[in-house]
Order: C-alpha cells, then structure tokens, then sequence
C-alpha cells in the first residue's frame, strides 16, 4: 500500500468526510467537496490532486527572481506554476492563478514526463532544470514529487517556491528529490500568520527540517503597519541563526496588490533598516523590490 493509499484510509472523520492530510487546516471533505486550496477534493472517497499536471504558468526565469541569491547564481530554470494556495494573502501578486480553482483559470495538461523533457530541451539557453513556483506547489506535492524525480535522474536541478505551510510528512516525500527552496517567512509572530490563514509553528518546522537536506533561502515581504516591527525582525534572524547564520534571507518591499491597495509602498529605507537588523545575525541579507 502506497502512502497516499495510508493517508486515505486513516484519513476519515466521524461523519464519513475525509481529511486532508497535506496542511495545518486538515480540511475534512464530503464526497465532491474541494479543500480551501481549491486544488484538492474528495473524489470517491480519497483525496486526490485536482491540479496534477495542470499548469498554468511556464517560463524561463533568472534563478535570482525565486528569489535565490545563493544557488547556481547567473543561471536560469524552468519556473512552472498551476493554480491553488492554501494561504489567503490579501497581497498575492499572482492571485489569478493562486486563488483560482480549475474552472477559473486557464491550464494546459502537462505530464511529469514531457516537463522533465522540455526543461532539458532548454539546456542550450542556460536552464538548469524545474522550479515549482507561482503558486503554492505542494497542495499539490504528488506532482512536484514525480516530475522532480524525473528531472532529477536527468541530471538536472529542482527548485521549490513554497509558504512552507505544509506538514512534514508531506515534506518528506519530495526532500528526497529536491536541491533547493525558497520559503516565505511571512513575518515572525502567530497574529500575523493568522490573518493570513497560516499557522507560523508549522512554517517553522519546516524550515527547520528542509534546511537540514537541502539549500534554502527564506523570504520576508515587509509589508506597512503588518510586520515591519524592528523587534520581530530581530527575532526572526535570532531563530534562522540559530539554524544556520548562513541561511540566506530576502528582504523583500511591498507594493500594494490584490485586495491590500490601502497602503503605500513599504518606504526603500525602511526595508533597509531591516536588512541592517538581519545582518547583525545572519551573513547573507539581501533587499529585494528596491
């Protein structure tokens, strides 16, 4: 029996729905009904990926704009996204497919097979392999897991652009085929995350463990009046110290997107009062958005 076999069998509530097992929300599904995501269902009594390999976004990016600073820098990679989140950032600046479900968005079928082979079609022009990315790529982790495979007995890089809010057990399905993350740190305290249908324990957790197989580099978008305490800053670069001090992080400025248009642009210098902040703990801080 495979895990996905496990995790469906175990996965039942008292009233007959099935329960999720992907993220903190554990959304428990009657027959037909979808997830907050959008891209997970139950469908004859399992939960299944609605978006399995369907994509909606591909293009040819810059490794600097996942953003990593610190991973084959000055080569690109295949950057491919399909639709679906399981947080509710109000400023997503890709909300039309990260808040869309399948009906809502336009997508193209695409197998783990033929991706694994255009991205080393690509290789002439620079690429390097697959980045999962745009949306949340691990509501939808069984894709991730088998293309990457592929990509990866090819001889090629994989790259994850993830919130992180996903438990370790999925995690640990797709560690094994993955050399490097972007995680969001959205800001460093419960409050914040719970405004944003996230919980900040399970990002944490799984920081703490993909750091510990694989490269990545976190991200924090400064957003006005949210999480642009100087105190929290210092915080969050204690904790990621005490990982590693040499856990690269972004430092990202807002722009007003989506449904937050009521502020301005977080201000150039207070982004870089943050970056001073970090780097009193860590020794790879960069700005992003500047």
């Amino acid at each position: 029996m495979s895990r996905e076999e496990k995790r469906n069998e175990m996965g039942n509530s008292s009233d007959g729905r099935k329960v999720c097992p992907v993220c903190m929300h554990h959304c428990a599904l009657l027959e037909g009904q979808y997830g907050r995501c959008r891209a997970r269902k139950n469908e004859n009594g399992k939960i299944i990926s609605v978006n399995y390999g369907k994509v909606t976004s591909a293009m040819l990016d810059p490794i600097e704009k996942k953003p990593l600073a610190r991973f084959y820098p000055g080569s690109k990679i295949l950057s491919v996204g399909s639709f679906g989140c399981n947080l509710f950032c109000p400023f997503c600046q890709n909300h039309e497919i990260s808040m869309a479900g399948q009906t809502e968005i336009g997508w193209q079928d695409v197998t783990p097979a033929q991706l694994a082979r255009l991205a080393s079609g690509y290789q002439n022009a620079g690429n390097i392999g697959v980045a999962f990315t745009y949306n949340e790529p691990l509501v939808g982790y069984e894709f991730v897991r088998d293309t990457a495979c592929l990509v990866k007995q090819n001889g090629m890089k994989t790259v994850v652009v993830t919130n992180g809010s996903v438990e370790l057990e999925i995690l640990e399905e797709i560690l094994p085929y993955i050399d490097a993350m972007n995680i969001d740190l959205k800001g460093f305290t419960e409050d914040y995350y719970r405004k944003l249908g996230g919980n900040l324990n399970t990002v944490k957790a799984f920081i703490e463990r993909a750091a510990k197989d694989c490269h990545v580099e976190l991200t924090t978008l400064i957003v006005p009046g949210e999480n642009d305490s100087k105190e929290k800053m210092e915080q969050e670069a204690a904790w990621i110290a005490s990982l590693s001090p040499e856990i690269p992080l972004h430092v990202s400025r807002f722009f007003p997107r989506y449904q937050m248009t009521d502020r301005q642009a977080t201000e150039v210098r207070q982004v870089y009062r943050m970056k001073q902040i970090a780097e009193k703990y860590l020794k790879y801080v960069y700005t992003g958005n500047c």
